[in-house]
């Protein structure tokens, strides 16, 4: 009955051909070719740091990642063997550059000055609303804002979505490490929490999709320290305070494989993490990493991620939208 209960939030019009597949992937500095062009000019030196709200390439990527025609084009094929309906995309200047990998589908993005936005590519026909940039997530646009998205705005069926980019740099480590990085990270976490705990006391499904820059299957323990201090992000999210932020990490039994085969990565850093509701609507055995050809991972400027996906699916009798 409880089962029944929560699929009810979800109604059976919900989803074209009575599932939703949502992704998330991170397209590595993800550029224009005109765009980046013009960037190269005022690139910025190795060990240099540019100021917070510049407009800047590092110089290694502005050569590195000079992508062609060809490479777009690599790119699109695998969005298009990905079909997903959402996409949380990462490390994308913006619509312009998102076009070339996902022609036809709509578009909301950050509008950080920098050139790594996050945001989410929409299938055309589904309805949707950009909501407000999460700007606290960026630390004064320090960092990555978060980016999100409202799915059937204003409708019982509605779902809010959430595309993340958390710093880099920390790991697996513990929050009270002194490096730097691990600093910024911790003071993210709140913000990230507050968020969550937002729509979960509203009592309105949603999902936090993106980079978190941190192995949340290895990430277990305690959230905080016995004074208080933030140690971890998973156990700090996943409380189950309130009820609908009891999360599921729908990475979660799954194995780990590489995005391609001259990769040396040892788990995920990009998760799909559902609310309590939309969990019960998880299509078992669903997820799914698409994985780039060897003979394109050498020759293609593709991306040191790779998406991955699931399926969200109506309860029975779900009508196709056009």
């Amino acid at each position: 009955m409880r089962f029944i209960l929560l699929l009810a939030l979800l109604p059976a019009s919900a989803f074209a051909g009575g599932e939703l597949k949502l992704a998330t992937w991170n397209l590595e500095w993800l550029i224009a070719p005109a765009e980046l062009q013009a960037l190269r000019a005022s690139c910025t030196p190795q060990g240099v740091r540019p100021p917070a709200k510049a407009r800047s390439v590092p110089c290694d990527v502005a050569s590195r990642l000079n992508r062609s025609r060809a490479d777009f084009d690599a790119l699109a094929r695998y969005a298009r063997l990905l079909d997903a309906d959402v996409i949380a995309l990462q490390e994308v200047d913006g619509a312009s550059a998102a076009s070339l990998v996902f022609p036809g589908y709509r578009f909301c993005f950050t509008g950080r000055r920098h050139v790594q936005n996050t945001g989410f590519a929409i299938r055309a026909g589904i309805p949707y609303r950009c909501g407000k940039d999460q700007k606290a997530l960026s630390l004064g646009d320090s960092v990555r804002r978060g980016a999100e998205l409202v799915l059937y705005p204003g409708e019982p069926r509605e779902i809010r979505l959430l595309s993340v980019h958390l710093k880099s740099g920390c790991g697996n480590r513990l929050f009270t490490d002194r490096r730097k990085e691990c600093t910024i990270a911790a003071r993210q976490v709140p913000i990230l929490e507050d968020w969550i705990d937002e729509g979960a006391a509203a009592g309105r499904p949603f999902a936090v999709l993106g980079d978190f820059n941190r192995n949340l299957q290895r990430d277990g323990g305690a959230a905080r320290s016995e004074s208080g201090a933030q140690l971890r992000l998973w156990p700090e999210i996943d409380d189950g305070d309130p009820p609908e932020a009891d999360l599921t990490n729908t990475a979660e039994g799954n194995r780990f494989v590489n995005c391609a085969m001259n990769q040396t990565f040892s788990g995920f850093i990009d998760f799909v993490l559902l609310s309590r509701t939309l969990a019960q609507a998880l299509v078992p055995g669903s997820f799914d990493r698409v994985v780039y050809r060897t003979e394109d991972a050498v020759k293609r400027r593709l991306s040191d991620h790779c998406p991955v996906s699931v399926r969200i699916r109506s309860p029975a009798g779900a009508k196709k939208l056009d």
